[in-house]
C-alpha cells in the first residue's frame, strides 16, 4: 500500500509532529523585567528623599500630611493607567525622565522662594505635585510599559493577571520602607548621604536605567546644583547661603543634616543673639550682646527663650516635711533632650552632677562647640526609651533628684517620650523626694494637650502647669489657636501626699548673675494653667496607641510653623 503523505505547515514539519522545543527565558532574566523593576525601586527610594528635602523648610509633620496620599495616587494612576496615559502623553517622554530627576532640586529651590505664601498645608502638595509626584507616575508608567512585554501566561492565568500588580505594590511599598529606615539613620554622614546628594545620585541612577535617555538638559541643572543651590552643603554654596543671609544681618555659623533634621547654628549681628536650629523649629538661643565695661559675664547661658529657664525650678521645689533639699553638690539631676543646653548647662552651674540624654548627636557636639555646653557632666548618646526600658530591666538603683524632660515637641514629635510606660519609667528614676519638670509644647485649643496632660497626671499626681509669658499682641488677638510651651512640675507621688506643690522664694545666687533668669526663673502665678482647664476624662497615652495624638500633632505643627515664621524671616527657613 502505497504511504499517504502527511500535509505539510509552513516550515515543512507535518502538523501532527511535535513542536520543537524552544527554551524559554526565565522571567527574571528579561531585559524588560529588569528595567521595570530598576524604574518601581527607583520611585520608592525617591519618596522619603523628597519628604526629607521639604522637612527642612515645612516641617516633618507638615510634610508628611498629604506626601503618602499623593504618593500612592500617582503610583496608581501611572502603573494602572499606562495604557490610557500612552495615549495622551508624547511617545519619548520616559526618555526626559533622567533630565526631570536632575532638574528637581532646582525646582524644589525655586518654589522654597514662596512657601510663606503657600503655607505649610498646601506648600507641600504644590511642591511634590510639580516634583516628586510626576516622577513617581512617570516611572511606574514606564514600568508597566516593560512589564507589559513580558509574557507572564507560563506562570498561570492569576498570576499573569494579578502577579504584576500586586507584585509592584509590595516592592515600592517594601523598598521606600527600608530606604527610609536607611536615609533616617545615616542622613548628614557623608556629602553623598545628604538631600541634595541623594537626589543627585538617584538620577544619575535614572540615567542609567532609561533607555536611550535625553541628557543634555541636565548641564545646567548640575550647574546650578552645584554653584548658587544653597541646600547643597559644599563650601561654595555655603559663602553664597551667608551672602544672602547678610542682607538680614544673620550669618551662618555651622550647618549639618542629622537623623533629627537639618541642625544649623546662625548668629544675629544687630540684635546680638545666636540660635540652633532643627528644621522648620529652634532648639534655642542666647544672647551674644558685648558685655558694658566692667560688668561680669553671667555664670550660664543668657537664653533668649524664657521657658528655658523656667525649666531649672525644679531646683526652687519645697520638700514636703518642711526640710531644705540637699545642696546642689551633693544632688543629681537627669536632663533628657539637650538643645542648646541651657538647662542642664545651669544645673552644672550650680554644682549639680548632671547627666544628658540626647538623640542627635550632631545637636550635642554643637551645643558643645557653639553655646559653651560645660564639659563636666555625663553624656549620654542615644534613645531616651532605651536608655529607661534597660534601668528598669536591670534594676539600675541610680535615682536622680531632678528630671528634666525637655525633648522637642512641636516639630518632629517623640510621642513615646508621653506615653505611660516611659513617664512610669522616670518615676522610677526619680528620688521619693525628687522633682521633675516637664515642658511640653502645643496647642491649648486641641485633645492632645489634655492627652498628654492627663497621662502624666496618671504617673506624677501632685503637678503643676505653667505657660511661657504671651507678647501683648498675642495675648489680645482673638485666634482659634493657642499654641504654647508649657512646663509642668511635679514630684514623687509617695512624697506628695495630699499636699500642693510649692516653691521657694530664689536667692541671689540661684540666678547665676543672669538678667534672663532673675526675670523668668521663678514660675509667676499668673502663667499658670489651673488643671481645669484641661479634659481629665478619657484615655491615656500607652505605647503602641498613639495615633490619635500623632494626628492631633500634625494640627499642632502648623501652628507652631506659622509661630517659627514670625521668630526669623522667610529668607533664613526657606535658604536652608
Amino acid at each position: 500500500m502505497a504511504k499517504v503523505a502527511r500535509p505539510k505547515n509552513e516550515q515543512g514539519r507535518s502538523k501532527k509532529d511535535p513542536p520543537p522545543s524552544v527554551p524559554r527565558i526565565p522571567i527574571w532574566s528579561n531585559v524588560s523585567f529588569h528595567k521595570a523593576l530598576q524604574l518601581i525601586i527607583l520611585g520608592a527610594v525617591y519618596s522619603p528623599i523628597s519628604w526629607l528635602s521639604l522637612t527642612a523648610v515645612y516641617g516633618s509633620l507638615p510634610s508628611a500630611l498629604y506626601h503618602n496620599l499623593g504618593k500612592y495616587l500617582s503610583s496608581l494612576i501611572g502603573f494602572l493607567g499606562w495604557k490610557q496615559l500612552r495615549k495622551i502623553l508624547p511617545p519619548d517622554i520616559v526618555r526626559w525622565l533622567p533630565a526631570f530627576a536632575f532638574w528637581i532640586p532646582t525646582l524644589q529651590f525655586s518654589l522654597f522662594k514662596y512657601s510663606s505664601a503657600l503655607g505649610p498645608v498646601y506648600g507641600p502638595v504644590i511642591t511634590e505635585l510639580l516634583t516628586y509626584y510626576p516622577l513617581t507616575l512617570l516611572s511606574l508608567f514606564a514600568a508597566g510599559t516593560f512589564l507589559d512585554e513580558i509574557d507572564f501566561s507560563g506562570l498561570g492565568s492569576t498570576v499573569a493577571e494579578h502577579g504584576p500588580s500586586v507584585g509592584t505594590y509590595f516592592v515600592f511599598t517594601t523598598i521606600e520602607k527600608i530606604a527610609k529606615s536607611i536615609f533616617l539613620r545615616n542622613i548628614g554622614s557623608n556629602i553623598v548621604v545628604s538631600r541634595i546628594g541623594l537626589q543627585v545620585i538617584i538620577a544619575i541612577m535614572y540615567a542609567l536605567a532609561i533607555p536611550k535617555a535625553v541628557l543634555w538638559p541636565i548641564i545646567p541643572a548640575i550647574a546650578f546644583t552645584m554653584t548658587y543651590n544653597v541646600h547643597n552643603p559644599l563650601q561654595r554654596t555655603t559663602n553664597v547661603l551667608n551672602s544672602t543671609l547678610q542682607l538680614h544681618n544673620f550669618t551662618l555659623i555651622d550647618r549639618q543634616e542629622s537623623i533629627t533634621g537639618y541642625i544649623s547654628v546662625l548668629d544675629n549681628s544687630a540684635a546680638h543673639y545666636r540660635v540652633m536650629r532643627c528644621d522648620h523649629s529652634l532648639l534655642g538661643g542666647e544672647w551674644k550682646i558685648p558685655l558694658r565695661k566692667g560688668k561680669r559675664p553671667a555664670r550660664a547661658q543668657e537664653p533668649i527663650y524664657a521657658i528655658f529657664t523656667m525649666l531649672e525650678a525644679v531646683r526652687l521645689v519645697e520638700m514636703n516635711n518642711g526640710q531644705p533639699r540637699r545642696p546642689d553638690p551633693e544632688s543629681t539631676a537627669l536632663n533628657i533632650g539637650l538643645g542648646i543646653g541651657t538647662a542642664p548647662g545651669a544645673l552644672i552651674a550650680h554644682g549639680i552632677n548632671t547627666t544628658i540624654v540626647e538623640l542627635d548627636p550632631v545637636v550635642y557636639d554643637f551645643a558643645v562647640k557653639y553655646f559653651g555646653l560645660p564639659s563636666n557632666h555625663t553624656p549620654i548618646i542615644g534613645d531616651a526609651v532605651h536608655l529607661v526600658e534597660d534601668a528598669q530591666a536591670r534594676n539600675i538603683t541610680t535615682k536622680y533628684d531632678y528630671i528634666i524632660h525637655d525633648v522637642f515637641t512641636g516639630g518632629a514629635e517623640p510621642v513615646d517620650l508621653f506615653t505611660q510606660e516611659f513617664l512610669s519609667g522616670l518615676k522610677y528614676l526619680l528620688k521619693e523626694d525628687g522633682v521633675i519638670a516637664i515642658n511640653y509644647a502645643g496647642d491649648l485649643s486641641l485633645p492632645s494637650a489634655s492627652h498628654v496632660i492627663r497621662t502624666i497626671f496618671s504617673v506624677f499626681h501632685a503637678c503643676r502647669i505653667f505657660r511661657e509669658a504671651l507678647p501683648e499682641e498675642a495675648a489680645s488677638s482673638e485666634k482659634t489657636e493657642d499654641f504654647t510651651n508649657m512646663v509642668i512640675f511635679c514630684t514623687h507621688p509617695s512624697s506628695s501626699g495630699n499636699k500642693p506643690l510649692t516653691f521657694r522664694q530664689p536667692v541671689l545666687a540661684d540666678f547665676l548673675e543672669s538678667g534672663a533668669r532673675q526675670q523668668y526663673l521663678f514660675p509667676r502665678p499668673e502663667l499658670e494653667i489651673k488643671k481645669e482647664v484641661f479634659e481629665f476624662e478619657g484615655p491615656v497615652l500607652k505605647r503602641g496607641q498613639t495615633k490619635q495624638l500623632e494626628r492631633w500633632h500634625h494640627r499642632s505643627a502648623v501652628g507652631h510653623w506659622r509661630i517659627m515664621r514670625t521668630v526669623l524671616p522667610d529668607l533664613v527657613w526657606e535658604n536652608w
